[in-house]
């Protein structure tokens, strides 16, 4: 099955992978921008995530999988691959694989260890939408402030609503096949996979995703990393200061 894409502009491609429970367009503003350096933008949804199939399964090998797919399908032979995030755990992993497909890998605010699963508020919220009473997005709203406080991360979940039909509000994420793969999210890159492509890790100066410890970890798995902090911003990097961010990317690319 083929994964779904809204593709941006023409020159060498340039993936972008999301996050857990994002999707590709919530990338669309800084991908207009990447477009205009020359580059065609190709902004995914992986599986069980926005427009792209739903499956029971999931895991980075399968995602990794579903892109080597998509790089084929679309006569890819060399990209520049950027994921944040949980798209970052793809990407590392995609590219220890398939090495000859990257020019130049972007990694955004995830290193490659492990991490313990931490979105059990969030899951728990989106599981108590009840779309048979729910009928706008302000009601959805109210009912995940009762388990997110945070409103930058409800506007955030709230991008996977859609209209059914009209009238019938629904979610685009397979919320049951990541609830039951949830611990998948956090699982490594493998600690004997070392990456040679030219790497930039980007992390937000208020996020702790990437630690000192994790820069040692970096360096081995990495041995031509470049780490890069984004001021004022938190995990959601990219969206919490896109002007560094910009800068920091069309930097590395130049």
């Amino acid at each position: 099955m083929k994964l779904h894409a809204k593709i941006i502009g023409e020159g060498m491609p340039f993936i972008i992978l999301h996050g857990f429970l994002g999707m590709g367009d919530n990338w669309k503003t800084l991908a207009m921008r990447f477009s205009k350096l020359g580059y065609q933008i190709h902004l995914v949804d992986q599986r069980n995530h926005g427009r792209s199939f739903h499956s029971v399964a999931f895991d980075y090998e399968l995602l990794a999988n579903d892109l080597k797919d998509y790089c084929v399908h679309n006569s890819i032979e060399k990209c520049v691959l950027l994921g944040h995030s949980m798209g970052g755990k793809t990407a590392m992993l995609f590219t220890a694989l398939y090495p000859d497909l990257i020019h130049k890998l972007i990694v955004v605010d995830i290193a490659p260890r492990f991490y313990p699963a931490h979105h059990d508020a969030i899951l728990e919220g989106l599981s108590s939408l009840d779309f048979s009473i729910i009928s706008s997005r302000k009601q959805a709203d109210q009912k995940l402030s009762e388990y997110i406080a945070e409103v930058g991360v409800r506007q955030f979940l709230l991008k996977n609503l859609y209209w059914i039909t009209p009238g019938q509000l629904g979610l685009r994420i397979n919320l049951e096949a990541l609830k039951n793969n949830v611990a998948e999210v956090g699982e490594a890159l493998p600690t004997h996979l070392k990456i040679e492509r030219t790497t930039l890790f980007l992390r937000g100066d208020r996020s702790e995703y990437i630690g000192p410890d994790d820069e040692k970890q970096i360096s081995i798995q990495f041995p031509n990393a470049i780490l890069k902090t984004i001021p004022k911003a938190g995990h959601w990097l990219h969206a919490e200061n896109p002007e560094a961010f910009f800068d920091e990317v069309a930097q590395f690319l130049a």
